[in-house]
């Protein structure tokens, strides 16, 4: 069965399953739930671990043998297999194998990477959601952040208000590991109790990890103060601004070719499901070609244009503040009085 990631531990109150299968990118929730799911197994008997890690070569005939041979101590025993790619031919029929055929003294644990669509439709994957357990991890957005610090403060004995929750999701943003981490900081800085805004301010670092993805996604919301911020951040981790520009423009030329394809009477759901669009992306794209015409889209191509020149030297200037323009000239607030046409004044907060 396909479980969600906040109903595993509910799951996990009762009888496990022979198999459970974590899929995701997000390395902080992927090491929790396995962690979770190590902890049942432990209450429930499970005492024995073997742990594979799959690597380039991996002798996937002793995995075999290992699930036919009886535990070593005579314990039933969770077999803890960490995957950082998708298994080859032999292990996937050596994971079938054992889905279909579990020993009776063992659980199987799979770590894996996120999961292409086409992948989820192998024999090995839908017999372990037949059978097994399938979760697939996906990083938070904002307000599910924002409830996974809340939870994990609590957690701590720590509370704070809405305000103070959005200060700390802003410094950490894309980084679980590193809010994990401020959590206890937190904790052992000022105990247990309510924290204020300026305690979670002063104290806490700024993790948030951004790629370029992320400020394409920002690019269909029309958010600038988050685009502003990945900019920054972008900026301050040393990527090279031929490859924001790239990311940008990509996004572009695809919106400026769904718009002129609808122009010209093309169906958006059609569309949508000739470039192959989720759910999520959809409703995105959806919402960009409304609120972003072919003149908008024209005039920030000249930009990422100005952009290309001045990170090549060919002409004078920061390519990172004319960046920040396009992003401005792309998001909601650009139909908002402002003084300057060009260039936003939050550009002078740049890093030198």
């Amino acid at each position: 069965m396909k479980l969600k990631l906040e109903q595993l531990q509910p799951h996990l109150e009762g009888p496990l399953r022979k198999a459970y299968l974590l899929s995701g990118d997000e390395p902080q929730q992927m090491l929790e739930a396995a962690d979770a799911i190590r902890a049942a197994a432990r209450l429930q008997g499970f005492l024995e671990r073997e742990i594979y890690s799959v690597e380039y070569h991996f002798a996937w005939a002793d995995f075999r043998a290992s699930c036919n041979a009886l535990s070593l101590f005579g314990e039933p025993r969770l077999l803890d297999l960490r995957l950082t790619a998708k298994p080859d031919k032999e292990g996937q029929e050596s994971i079938l194998h054992f889905v279909e055929r579990p020993p009776e003294d063992s659980i199987l644990l799979i770590s894996h990477p996120k999961l292409a669509a086409k992948d989820q439709k192998t024999r090995w994957i839908q017999a372990i959601e037949q059978l097994g357990v399938m979760i697939q991890v996906w990083p938070l957005d904002e307000q599910a952040l924002i409830r996974w610090l809340e939870r994990r403060l609590k957690e701590r004995g720590l509370m704070a208000d809405q305000s103070g929750l959005r200060v700390l999701q802003a410094r950490v943003e894309g980084n679980l590991l590193a809010a994990a981490q401020e959590v206890e900081k937190l904790y052992v800085l000022f105990g247990s109790g309510q924290l204020s805004d300026e305690k979670i301010r002063h104290s806490v670092a700024d993790s948030a990890r951004y790629d370029v993805f992320d400020l394409t996604e920002e690019i269909l919301k029309g958010r600038f103060p988050k685009m502003q911020r990945i900019l920054l951040g972008l900026r301050a981790e040393g990527m090279a601004a031929p490859v924001v520009l790239w990311a940008l423009t990509r996004e572009l030329r695809f919106l400026n070719t769904f718009i002129t394809a609808m122009k010209h009477g093309a169906n958006f759901d059609t569309l949508a499901d000739q470039h192959r669009l989720w759910d999520r992306r959809k409703t995105l794209v959806a919402g960009a070609i409304k609120r972003l015409t072919p003149t908008i889209i024209q005039s920030a191509l000249i930009q990422a244009g100005e952009v290309d020149r001045k990170t090549k030297g060919l002409e004078p200037g920061d390519p990172w503040e004319v960046l920040l323009s396009l992003c401005f000239s792309l998001s909601n607030a650009a139909s908002l009085p402002r003084q300057n046409p060009t260039t936003p004044a939050v550009a002078r907060e740049y890093p030198r």
